[in-house]
């Protein structure tokens, strides 16, 4: 075995990879800020990753982005997070996430009903729900109901309050709140318009899912955008600390519970390497924030209340070594992963290719302690210089903060608490770094190990179903199949052709698949690659995260950043407020509003306006 220096010199955030950016890196590199989270089940829910043609159970604090797909059974029910914007599904209800990136949400609705509680909507923001025969826009902040028939020729909107557009037919309409809209046809739509109904059953178990994250004492701490903050309040509490400000303590955890520790690891493109814990609340303080020791407990800190806080898969600090490798022994045979929380003081530096600025928000929306200044002179000091020595971390010396397992227990995605192996602070000292290639992603880590494939599962494919889009939706033009490594099996996925862009119009009609890698991507699923120590090299997709990108050769021969590239001016995030996000009572508890007349716009000529209640 080959001797390096000692272990904790090569210590690197999230993937302990930093991937080599190329001079011209930019905005348009960065993954986007937010993600989707199934945070509530009841009954049979599965969902479908991208790319993957089976239908699994469940697995709400898996993170969910562009192309993946959602199925609530019959007599079951489901809500979606995206930031503070809720979506709750009724019974035999499929969704698909087309886009989901920072500007662009855009959702497809084949079949079900949905309501929708787009709680702020920025200038600049789209929010479109694409059903067989229309593109609905939401284009104010309100709730919303959405249901499509199975067969496609039907949709039926309640805009509670907010306001939308509707395109079909060649035609858009705008909504009014107060109204029950229903438009049929494919090629030519007609509508009918009456007052809105009373509340269901399901609309009423929507408003008190709503009271609910309205009453939230955590969100006097934490932003509204920080999906998860709804949950914190049933199983922790919030102290006041005099170095880190308001801490949120979870209560009923195992002795020596530490972060990080019970759940799993999964590969989501184009982040890498994502962490999904097991507890019911552990979305937000896994994504978003540090964690901190005080005394003998672990707390929670958020970052400052602050509009679009970033997502992270991950805030951790992977221990690594010589050659850019994961893989460290810990003697008596033992050769896995290891990794630790960061904490307030530590700055995160991704291992996923973004921008400088990308760096600099990801860390100031997640911890008030780290300053803009601190960042840069890490960023400059690990991405730019490469060099580490310098960079401390608050635990990387605390061997009860380290988890550690198997390459085999990582890459599978499988119970970390389960075969976690204990950490001396002995064997940190005397650590050695294995000569092996990085830990890249098998068919098996972007599913969890113990996830069961489902038998609810819709009766005809999303992608097989069409879609009215105003929106190019992201997932039929730029998503990229999944790429894997390290296993003989290829990564099932459904057949099919990529669908091109929209031609000669706003409106597109299209059936959705699951792409083939686009001409000139190199995936490694056909090729013959050479093995070390059972590993096989990683190719990931084209401009995505790249572990291994490149050989020492490509990292020496980089050029460091320009003067001008580094000269940027960092604008502080706004601070999150109450009054700019959609917070009132419970709508079914307030007094019916007067109904408002539905107004018809033609865009492709001037015509007549329409004053009845439908049209046909």
């Amino acid at each position: 075995m080959r001797k390096t220096a000692p272990l904790f010199t090569f210590l690197f955030v999230l993937t302990g990879l930093i991937a080599a950016l190329p001079k011209s890196a930019a905005a348009q590199d960065d993954p986007p800020s937010r993600v989707a989270r199934l945070n509530y089940v009841q009954g049979s829910v599965s969902y479908q990753v991208s790319g993957d043609k089976d239908w699994v159970q469940a697995d709400p604090n898996r993170p969910l982005t562009t192309g993946d797909n959602l199925w609530a059974d019959k007599d079951s029910r489901s809500e979606v997070h995206i930031g503070s914007t809720a979506i709750r599904m009724s019974s035999q209800t499929g969704l698909s996430f087309l886009t989901l990136d920072d500007r662009t949400v855009q959702l497809q609705l084949p079949q079900g009903t949905i309501e929708v509680h787009l709680r702020n909507n920025p200038v600049g923001d789209a929010f479109e729900i694409d059903t067989p025969n229309l593109a609905f826009t939401l284009t104010r902040a309100g709730e919303f109901r959405i249901s499509t028939d199975p067969n496609g020729s039907s949709t039926a909107i309640v805009v509670r309050e907010g306001e939308g557009e509707v395109t079909g037919g060649g035609e858009s309409y705008t909504l009014r709140a107060g109204q029950q809209y229903t438009f049929n046809g494919t090629d030519e739509l007609s509508y009918d318009a009456s007052p809105e109904p009373g509340f269901d059953d399901f609309e009423n178990w929507c408003q008190s899912r709503d009271e609910r994250e309205n009453n939230a004492t955590a969100a006097r701490y934490v932003s509204r955008d920080v999906d998860g903050y709804y949950d914190l309040d049933d199983y922790g509490d919030w102290e006041s600390d005099a170095d880190y400000g308001p801490v949120w303590i979870p209560r009923g955890v195992a002795v020596g519970w530490v972060p990080y520790h019970y759940g799993h690891w999964v590969w989501i493109a184009p982040w890498g390497w994502t962490w999904v814990d097991e507890e019911p609340w552990g979305f937000a303080p896994f994504h978003y924030g540090r964690w901190c020791l005080i005394g003998a407990r672990w707390g929670w800190v958020p970052g400052p209340v602050v509009v679009r806080p970033v997502y992270a898969p991950a805030l951790v600090a992977f221990v690594g070594g010589g050659g850019f490798s994961l893989s460290v022994s810990f003697g008596g045979g033992f050769a896995g992963v290891a990794w630790f929380p960061l904490g307030p003081r530590d700055v995160f530096v991704p291992a996923y290719r973004c921008s400088p600025h990308y760096v600099q928000v990801v860390n100031v929306t997640n911890t008030r302690i780290v300053n803009v200044t601190q960042v840069t002179n890490v960023y400059n000091s690990v991405v730019v210089n490469r060099n580490v020595t310098n960079v401390n971390y608050m635990y990387a010396h605390n061997n009860t903060a380290i988890t550690a397992v198997s390459k085999e227990t990582f890459v599978g995605a499988r119970s970390v608490s389960n075969a976690a192996v204990r950490v001396t602070a002995d064997q940190i000292d005397h650590a050695r770094v294995v000569d092996a290639s990085p830990v890249a992603p098998t068919r098996a880590s972007y599913i969890s190990a113990s996830a069961r494939v489902a038998t609810a599962k819709p009766a005809v494919a999303f992608d097989q179903r069409p879609v009215v889009a105003r929106l190019n939706p992201e997932a039929t033009v730029n998503r990229r199949a999944p790429v894997y490594t390290n296993d003989s099996q290829p990564f099932s996925r459904p057949a099919g052709n990529q669908p091109g862009p929209a031609q000669g119009g706003n409106v597109q009609t299209s059936n959705r698949g699951v792409n083939n890698p686009p001409p000139g991507q190199q995936g490694g699923n056909n090729q013959q690659q050479p093995s070390r120590g059972g590993f096989k090299p990683f190719q990931p997709p084209a401009g995505g995260n790249n572990p291994q990108s490149g050989s020492t050769q490509a990292r020496t021969s980089e050029q460091p950043q320009t003067k001008a590239q580094q000269n940027y001016k960092f604008a502080p995030p706004a601070k999150a407020k109450d009054e700019n996000y959609d917070v009132h009572p419970p709508l079914n508890r307030q007094q019916q509003k007067p109904a408002a007349q539905p107004q018809h716009e033609e865009k492709s000529a001037p015509k007549e306006e329409h004053h009845s209640d439908s049209h046909h």
